[in-house]
């Protein structure tokens, strides 16, 4: 079984994190045990609970003993359009699939993961319609909804030697533990069996039913769509998982408490985005629209540290992703990149003589005087001025800027870009307090 890994995403615990030509695969690992949890995210591109809740899990869960592989975006375009899938329904393809068909690789990829013989169980994380129940209480409320569900295929897997094989033991054993921490009484849990072999054609086609028929624990897990907000979505999808990791005996630390203003407030920051590692963004606050962005004509590289980020192309201009919320739209300025350019630059802050690294925040109470270098030019976007061909050597307050060049909604944080030769060497951002 070959797969073709291409680089890491991300470094949390002792892990290994790797990305297949489609898809985002990011490991979280110890040496003590090959029990492994495979999350999944995104394969409907229009529920959001399920992929913001796996991109916290990357981001702000540490493991500590056992392992957590997390795929946090597998349907990326259908994310970035806020559909279901822009190429059919993805949770469709699993059993049989035409050649052509323009999601095969990704199908194909995650397939291969799947069958790790390290993977123990399968998450594939939904959001579903409605509050599931098993009577009819009306639209919302009815046998025919999906939401506040953990689906399973059948009651038990063939293989008994399987360690997680009684899917229904376990789903009952999640629902009891998440039904004591809901965050409002309607907001219950329930096991919905889709009994698949036998009642349902559809789900036959689905991820966990191919998991099931490969000896492979596999749930859904589906918040409702009808849950007031995204971070409740999110909540009840991380309670979920961590309640399957305790029962897998899988340890972990969070970097908050666990509680939904919380994950509101780190669903409302983006993280930044870094451009071929000589532009730096930080995507909170950002105006929504920046124009003559430096970057190279092609083979620039984007890189998010939310692993739900993403870059499309269109026309003469760029949009940022979060998971499928537009976050900066930029217009670019083509330049060719200088190769001899200073790791470091002197700047006189509030009076004060200090040496930072190219790339790095100035942060300023009065005003800031980019030190004179020779070779180089400086360029304080939405400085002007009629004297100077670079704006080094000049002291620069906040009334000296124009505020439609601010990086931020808040008109506090300015852009200083460095040349050589007419060259674009970086850029570093000026803060003013």
């Amino acid at each position: 079984m070959k797969f073709r890994w291409i680089k890491i995403v991300l470094v949390l615990t002792c892990l290994s994190a790797s990305i297949s030509a489609n898809i985002q695969l990011i490991k979280k690992e110890n040496p003590d045990s090959n029990t492994t949890l495979l999350v999944i995210a995104g394969i409907h591109g229009d529920e959001p609970g399920a992929y913001f809740a796996a991109s916290i899990l990357a981001t702000h869960y540490e493991i500590t003993s056992k392992n957590l592989w997390i795929v946090p975006n597998l349907n990326q375009k259908s994310i970035q359009r806020n559909r279901r899938g822009i190429y059919g329904d993805m949770n469709r393809k699993f059993s049989t699939l035409k050649k052509n068909d323009k999601d095969a690789k990704t199908i194909n990829d995650i397939k291969n993961i799947i069958l790790e013989k390290k993977v123990s169980l399968v998450l594939n994380l939904h959001d579903g319609h409605g509050f599931y129940r098993k009577e009819n209480h009306g639209k919302i409320f009815n046998p025919n909804a999906w939401g506040q569900t953990c689906v399973i295929d059948q009651c038990n897997l063939l293989n008994q030697d399987q360690p997680f094989g009684n899917l229904n033991s376990i789903a009952l054993d999640v629902k009891e533990r998440m039904n004591k921490k809901l965050l409002k009484e309607h907001h219950s849990f329930d096991i919905r069996n889709t009994n698949t072999k036998f009642d349902d054609e559809a789900m036959q086609l689905s991820l966990t039913y191919f998991a099931v028929t490969n000896n492979k624990p596999a749930f859904a897990i589906e918040s409702s769509k009808n849950l007031s907000s995204l971070s409740q979505k999110v909540f009840y999808q991380l309670l979920a998982i961590e309640e399957f990791m305790n029962i897998m005996g899988i340890t972990f630390t969070r970097k908050f408490e666990f509680n939904e203003r919380n994950i509101a407030n780190i669903l409302g920051n983006y993280g930044s985005l870094n451009i071929n590692n000589n532009f730096f963004l930080n995507l909170f606050n950002i105006k929504k629209s920046l124009s003559f962005i430096p970057i190279k004509l092609r083979n620039n590289v984007f890189k998010f540290s939310n692993p739900l980020g993403s870059i499309v192309k269109n026309g003469k201009r760029f949009t940022a992703y979060i998971g499928n919320k537009k976050v900066l739209t930029f217009r670019p300025q083509y330049f060719q990149m200088a190769k001899t350019c200073t790791e470091k630059f002197d700047v006189i802050i509030d009076g004060n003589l200090v040496s930072l690294n190219k790339t790095s925040d100035i942060i300023v109470n009065d005003d800031f005087n980019i030190v004179k270098k020779d070779d180089f030019r400086v360029n304080v976007i939405g400085y002007t001025s009629k004297i100077h061909h670079s704006e080094s050597g000049v002291s620069i307050g906040l009334k000296d800027l124009n505020k439609r060049f601010s990086l931020d909604k808040s008109n506090k944080i300015y852009r200083v870009e460095f040349y050589k030769n007419n060259e674009f060497c970086s850029m570093s951002k000026v803060h003013f307090k």
